[in-house]
This record gives structure tokens, sequence and C-alpha cells, in this order.
């Protein structure tokens, strides 16, 4: 018998996919909006010397200031008009999302349902203006400290590079908004992805090239491609284990009839925070190092410190990396699942769970399962983000191969491709109830 994997697997096929205008069209836009952002990342920021900003750049490239290239998808490397990428509006939606948990306010305004999350969200959108702006006037900033970097450095160079940034973030927020409303996955994610992706072959080639040379040996390459398809294999694994809590229905009676009672399952993902914790992680430790690392040997004492200690292997950064996905792995959990609720939903539909009360008692036993559950899922983001991250700062490995980078690359290709099979499903749903009315008409 086959399973219902392959059974999915025959159903969706290339035939269904060409009848598909809806999802073509999605496909379509989402491909459209990513290459707008892909040549946004080529376009220089104006009064900038390219030549003089590369070196500078090569000569920081292997510490915060490479990582933060790797998200802004090359855009730091070439000092574009997007260089800020996404990361200002990642950080409001942390700062708001906290805020939401504190605030009885904002706690309010998400309880009244989509009235509300529209108002959440446009706190958020100012949020990234406040975010954008200061980042961009400290680039401006550290850019004029950097040696012959800026053409004319003054104020209308900070001016005009803080408008334009900010104006670059903004832009990238709604085009994130409209992918994820018009087109397929969500949009925020996919930029991120997008520029991830686009640089792999660039750092394969560097790579394959330090191997030529003798800057790094022949094992160690061959150790980092073994090191990248065994962490894409266990987080595929990671990313697809569940745990199943049994749910039975007792039996039932329309009219004359009785139904007998029904068993399902209730999933719950082992990761159910998703990419969210490395990346919001990653967001904050970029926020403050930002401008420290353009103004190295320059600033204050202490400007000088944090940009030390927070390169990649030193053992700050790796005990804040791991503490803050940890918080996030099991804040963003509490906040995209309710025990309460699903809890109450399952006693309104006369559900439970064998040997537990319903209500109070399964929410308790639900929020059990999904703490312990999540702490597998925390260790396992913790283990594919850190282990790679130290060997990127030792054997010298381009950061986009390590675990935060392929994490983000495999989970949002598995969601996008999961929506793209649910609209094949649906498709094909319509297409049935389609056929068999005409079937019912021509009787």
């Amino acid at each position: 018998m086959p399973s219902a994997a392959e059974q999915l697997a025959a159903n969706i096929n290339f035939g269904a996919f060409a009848k598909a205008d809806e999802l073509k069209k999605r496909i379509w836009f989402t491909l459209g909006a990513l290459l707008v952002y892909r040549l946004g990342t080529y376009i220089p920021l104006p009064g900038i010397d390219p030549q003089i900003w590369e070196q500078v750049f090569n000569s920081q490239a292997g510490g915060i200031l490479g990582m933060f290239n790797m998200f802004a998808g090359g855009g730091i490397h070439r000092m574009a008009i997007f260089a800020l990428n996404i990361m200002p509006y990642i950080s409001a939606s942390i700062i708001i999302q906290l805020l939401t948990t504190v605030s009885p306010q904002l706690e309010a305004l998400k309880k009244e349902g989509e009235a509300g999350r529209k108002v959440i969200n446009q706190y958020t959108r100012y949020l990234t203006v406040v975010l954008a702006i200061f980042q961009s006037y400290g680039i401006a900033v550290g850019l004029e400290g950097a040696s012959n970097v800026v053409v004319d450095p003054g104020l209308f160079f900070r001016i005009s590079t803080a408008i334009t940034l900010t104006g670059g973030t903004m832009f990238l927020m709604w085009l994130g908004e409209q992918v994820t409303s018009r087109g397929i996955g969500n949009g925020v994610s996919l930029i991120i992805m997008s520029g991830i992706v686009a640089q792999l072959p660039s750092a394969l080639y560097n790579m394959l090239e330090l191997g030529r040379t003798g800057g790094m040996s022949t094992g160690v390459i061959l150790l980092v491609i073994v090191m990248a398809v065994v962490v894409i294999a266990f987080i595929v694994f990671m990313e697809r284990a569940q745990r199943r809590l049994l749910i039975q229905y007792p039996k039932r009676q329309v009219g004359n009839k009785m139904f007998e009672g029904q068993s399902s399952h209730l999933p719950l993902k082992l990761n159910t925070s998703g990419v969210i914790p490395p990346i919001f992680a990653s967001s904050l430790l970029l926020l403050p190092t930002t401008v420290a690392n353009f103004n190295a040997g320059h600033g204050p004492q202490w400007l000088q410190w944090i940009t030390t200690e927070l390169g990649h292997g030193r053992p700050l950064f790796l005990i804040l990396y791991l503490a803050l996905i940890v918080f996030f792995a099991f804040f963003y959990t509490a906040i995209v699942f309710n025990p309460t609720e699903t809890a109450d939903n399952l006693k309104k539909h006369g559900g439970f769970i064998p040997g537990i009360r319903p209500g109070e008692r399964t929410a308790e036993y639900i929020d059990y399962v999904l703490s312990r559950i999540t702490v597998l899922g925390a260790i396992y983001l913790a283990v594919v983000c850190l282990i790679p991250e130290i060997l990127i700062s030792y054997a010298a490995v381009p950061f986009y191969f390590g675990g935060t980078s392929l994490l983000i690359v495999v989970s949002v290709t598995m969601d996008t491709v999961a929506q793209v099979q649910g609209y094949l499903l649906a498709h094909q749903y319509e297409g049935l109830i389609r056929k068999s009315k005409l079937r019912g008409r021509r009787r």
C-alpha cells in the first residue's frame, strides 16, 4: 500500500500545476518581486568610492560585518541602497512582540482580531522607520570615519544616506508584505533567503579558490561539504518531526443515525518557532555593532570592546547567540501556539485527550508536552547554528555554509513548497467539485 506522502506525490503532478492559473500568477509575482530586490542590491549608495569601500569591507569581512552582508544579500559589500535590508523591520517586530507581552493595551489590541493586528502592524512600521533612521545615520557617520570612502563628507551626505537607506528598508518591507499577500510564502523570509542563495555560488567559488591557492586544505573543504549535507539532512528531519497527541471524539447521534466515535491527532512540531529564533538573535546582535564596526579604532574604548568581543568564535558572541536562540524559541512558540485556546476549541467540538479532563487540565497537559518538546527544538537550533559558527571562525569557512544560513534556506524552501502543494490540492478539489456538479446537471 502506498504511503500518504506517495499518494500526495502521485496526485500533485505537472498537469495539475499547468492548470493552476492562480498559483502560476502567484509564483511569477514572487519571482518578479525577488528580482526587483536583487537588482536593488546592485544600485550603489551615492557619494561612495566603491574601490576604497571594497578595501575597507575586505579588511573586516570576517566579523559581524560579513554576517550582516550575508543577511543583506551582498548589499553591504556593494554598499547598495538596500544595505540595511529588512533587518530594522525584524528588530521592530521583536520589540513590538516583547512589548505585547508586558503592555495591557497592546495585549488587548492583539485579542481584537484582524483590526487589532492591523494597528499593531502599523506600530511596527513606525518603529521600523525610527530604527532604520538610527542605523542608517550611524552607517553614514561610520563611512565618514573610514579613510577616503566618502567623496564629499558632511551634513548633506549624512541626511541623503539616512533617507536613501531608510527608504530602501521601507520599500523592502512593503515588498515583503506584497509577496505574503499576493505571492507564495512569507515575503520577509523569502527576501532574506534569496539574498543568501544568491551569494552561495560566489562563496563556493571563493572556497575552492582558497583550496587551489593553498589557503584552505582539501580535507577542510571536504569536511565543509560533508558538514553542509549532514546539516541539511538533519534540518529536514527535525523540521518534519512532530509529537502527535491522540484526540478522541465521542459517539454522536444525528437524527436517527448513530455515528461512531472518531479519533485524530493534534500535531505539535518539535520546532514550532521555525527559523525565527536565529533570525531574531542575529538581528539583535547586529543592531549594536552596526556603528561599532565602522568606527573600529576611532571610537570610544567600550565601542571597540564590543566590536572585538562580538566577533565570530568569541565567547561573548557564542554565549549571547545561544541565549537569544533559546529565549526566542520559547518566546515565539508561546506567541504562535496558545494551549488554553486549543483546549477550549477541543472542548467545544467534543474532543478530548484520553485520560485528561477537558478544559483547564487539557490546556495544562498540552503546555506540559509543548514545553518539553520546545527544549529539544531549542537544543536542535542551538546545535545547528553554533557548531558551524565555531568552524567558520577557526577554519575560515564562508558564512554562507554556516548553520544559520542553511537553516533559513532549507526551512523557507520547505514552507514555500508546502504552500505550493496546498494551492495545488485546493485547485484539484475545486476541479473535482466542478466535475461532480456537471455530472449532476447531466443526470
